[in-house]
C-alpha cells in the first residue's frame, strides 16, 4: 500500500468550514484526547492558519498554527493513519513554516509529547530543538504527560 500512496500526489490547501467533519474524523481516530469540533471551528473563526493535505478530494492530514507578536505556534498536526510515514506531515510543516515567515514570525514553537517519538524525529529532522518543558501539560491515561517545547528560528528556514 505504501508504494501506491507515495505515487499519488498530495495537494495542500486552506481548511474550510465544510472540511471540519473530515478533520474531526481523523482527529478522533488518531488521538486518545482529541480536539472537539468546537475547537476546530474556533480556530477557523479566529483566523488561525488551518491547512489541509488532500489526495484528490480526501482529507489525509491537517495542520493548525497561530501567528502573532513575531512568533508562530504550531497547535496541531495530524495525519490519517493510512498516510503516516509518507511525507505528508513534512509537506504540511514546510508549508506552515513558509506561511509563518511570510507573516513576519521569527520563531516557530510547538509542544510535543515525549512519548511521540515519530513526531519528535520529524521536528528534529526539520531543525527544531528543545527549548523547554511543560510539566503535566497533556492529559494521559493515568494523569498527565509532560510536553517538550521545541523551537525553530525562522531566520534559518530556507524554502
Amino acid at each position: 500500500m505504501s508504494a501506491i500512496l507515495q505515487a499519488v500526489p498530495i495537494r495542500l490547501r486552506p481548511m474550510r468550514e465544510t472540511d471540519i467533519d473530515a478533520v474531526i474524523a481523523i482527529e478522533n481516530a488518531i488521538y486518545p484526547f482529541p480536539w472537539t469540533e468546537g475547537i476546530m471551528r474556533d480556530c477557523l473563526r479566529v483566523g488561525y492558519c488551518c491547512w489541509l493535505a488532500v489526495q484528490e478530494e480526501q482529507v489525509v492530514g491537517y495542520c493548525i498554527m497561530s501567528i502573532g507578536a513575531g512568533e508562530s505556534h504550531l497547535l496541531n498536526i495530524c495525519i490519517h493513519r493510512d498516510w503516516q510515514r509518507q511525507g505528508v506531515a513534512s509537506q504540511l510543516m514546510k508549508n506552515m513554516l513558509n506561511i509563518a515567515r511570510r507573516h513576519g514570525a521569527e520563531t516557530c514553537l510547538l509542544e510535543v509529547r515525549p512519548s511521540n517519538i515519530v513526531a519528535i524525529e520529524l521536528y528534529e529532522k526539520l531543525g527544531f530543538s528543545q527549548v523547554g518543558l511543560r510539566k503535566a501539560y497533556y492529559p494521559a491515561e493515568n494523569g498527565h504527560e509532560d510536553a517538550l517545547i521545541l523551537a525553530y528560528p525562522l531566520s534559518d528556514y530556507e524554502e
